[in-house]
């Protein structure tokens, strides 16, 4: 089909008991912009987490997140339906390039990390689309994947607790070349950190659907409004900024030191978008083996794009396969509108600086949750996948790589310092494959 054709499903008004709007087809226009703005709703809390957390420009987040949304459905020739929102796996190397801002890291750093993730994810994906996916599924069993992913939550267990307790540090290079590190505390953030995680876990409790999925981000909602009325919300900056204006966009800088902290978050997004891949491909009974490489290329250039202006790097978003899956409603129509309508809510640096102000104490109960939530899904992957913990290579690299990360063992060489999710994944990949290529061959 031509690229923003869809042939009308049945009278465009109605879906039967048991059909589904394909992702060739769509609803009458009302209706398919009425799903796009709850593919946008879907999207909204963890899309601006991400840059609350790190400090990263909400409304530059947001916009790079709406243009790698076309940009990846017009690299899979509209045939893959997805949202490409801010990723958490990027959460844990941003936070290391921030406390190296006085050994030349910091955002524009960082930004330079999330380029080089999506130069070597889109590299992937060219390979995947030569070679096939088979290479990635042997580098990377659900045991190794599980415990990537569960170390780059838990390794963040120290910042949720800086947020928790109101804590700033601040990392400041002396005249000799020495990093002095100064603390400044938050007043009543403990008090927010404890009502936010509390209201996480009610609505959790009381809501199911839609509103559980973003129980995380209404638990900051109301944070946010009590910390309002309790003044805790510095409101200048709200104040002075304009309705519409065009996002602020920042220069990345490249240093290498700080580009090998985000290697890991490659074999993440490799991970989330094979699965979002197969996933859709369940759903819609269509064999899309064949977009494999095209996701992976797509969702890299929409990383290395949004890294270059001063976005957060993106992935695939389980939470707008929440929506396919309760409207039944597969059209890649849909995400057209759910992608333009997150470039025009950029367009309000206002909108932005409400989000910028949320204080450290909400942030806090809100990252105990995320991060231990992301941890958890490690987990998730070795329970959905059966990983074999009787088997002692598995228990040993997994046990090992699990202590290295969240206690963050680290080393330098040089300029180079490898932080504990790095030796982690090390650990992870490459003990896998050695020791099993032992055991391979005394048997």
């Amino acid at each position: 089909m031509s690229l923003l054709t869809w042939k009308m499903h049945g009278d465009g008004k109605n879906v039967a008991a048991g059909a589904v709007v394909s992702t060739d087809e769509r609803l009458s226009w009302p209706r398919t912009i009425g799903v796009g703005l709850q593919h946008i709703a879907a999207m909204f809390g963890a899309t601006f987490l991400v840059p609350v957390i790190t400090h990263f420009p909400a409304t530059t987040t947001l916009f790079f997140s709406g243009v790698g949304t076309l940009l990846f459905l017009i690299i899979t020739g509209n045939k893959l339906p997805s949202y490409l929102g801010s990723s958490f796996a990027f959460l844990g190397p941003i936070a290391a390039a921030a406390t190296a801002a006085g050994t030349g890291g910091g955002m524009a750093a960082a930004l330079g990390g999330i380029v080089f993730t999506g130069i070597v994810l889109a590299l992937v994906g060219f390979i995947v689309k030569t070679v096939g996916i088979g290479w990635v599924n042997f580098l990377l069993p659900p045991v190794v994947t599980g415990t990537i992913v569960m170390v780059i939550g838990f390794n963040l267990a120290g910042a949720a607790k800086n947020n928790f307790q109101g804590l700033y540090e601040s990392n400041v290079q002396d005249n000799v070349k020495n990093v002095v590190t100064f603390a400044t505390v938050e007043p009543g953030a403990t008090r927010l950190g404890i009502i936010t995680l509390v209201a996480i876990g009610l609505i959790l409790a009381f809501s199911k659907g839609f509103m559980s999925r973003i129980s995380i981000f209404l638990g900051l909602v109301v944070g946010y409004v009590i910390a309002f009325f309790m003044g805790d919300v510095n409101t200048d900056k709200i104040k002075a900024a304009e309705w519409f204006a065009m996002p602020s966009f920042t220069t990345p800088t490249f240093k290498l030191s700080i580009m090998i902290l985000f290697l890991p978050v490659v074999l993440v997004l490799i991970a989330e978008n094979v699965g979002h891949v197969k996933a859709v491909a369940a759903m819609t009974g269509k064999d899309l083996d064949s977009q494999m490489g095209n996701a992976l290329m797509a969702d890299g250039v929409a990383t290395t794009l949004a890294g270059f202006g001063g976005g957060s790097g993106t992935t695939t978003y389980a939470e707008n396969i929440g929506v396919m899956a309760a409207t039944r409603v597969y059209s890649t129509a849909a995400y057209w509108v759910a992608g333009l309508g997150a470039i025009v809510l950029s367009l309000s640096p206002k909108f932005g600086e409400v989000l910028a102000a949320t204080p450290k104490g909400v942030l806090g109960g809100v990252s105990t949750a995320l991060f231990g939530m992301i941890g958890i899904l490690g987990a998730r992957i070795w329970i959905e996948n059966k990983v074999d913990f009787a088997n002692p290579i598995n228990l040993l690299v997994a046990a090992s790589a699990l202590i290295i990360g969240i206690a963050n063992y680290s080393w330098t060489k040089g300029d180079y310092t490898f932080t504990g999710i790095v030796n982690a994944t090390l650990v992870a990949v490459i003990g896998y494959q050695v020791l099993n290529a032992i055991a391979k061959m005394r048997k």
